[in-house]
């Protein structure tokens, strides 16, 4: 399981979510199939970190989105 961030040039938004399969998942994203991301085509995965399971990523992210991604990116920036 992976939570990803996204971000998109267009809209100046990331945009937060969780998967099994990252690139399937960001093909969905940018062919316009989810309705919260078809705005802001293209989009591409700026961060993603790789959890144990569904429960741990709803988790991860939750606590993302109440931190808002950038600046969850921002603090964790060059830590492995």
């Amino acid at each position: 399981m992976f939570v990803y961030i996204l971000f998109s040039e267009k809209s100046s938004r990331y945009y937060v979510g969780q998967t099994a399969d990252i690139q399937e998942r960001l093909k969905r994203h940018n062919s316009g199939r989810v309705n919260s991301t078809k705005y802001g085509i293209p989009w591409k995965v700026v961060l993603r970190i790789e959890v144990l399971n569904r429960s741990e990523a709803m988790l991860l992210e939750n606590m993302i989105k109440k931190r808002g991604a950038k600046r969850y990116i921002d603090d964790h920036r060059g830590v492995a």
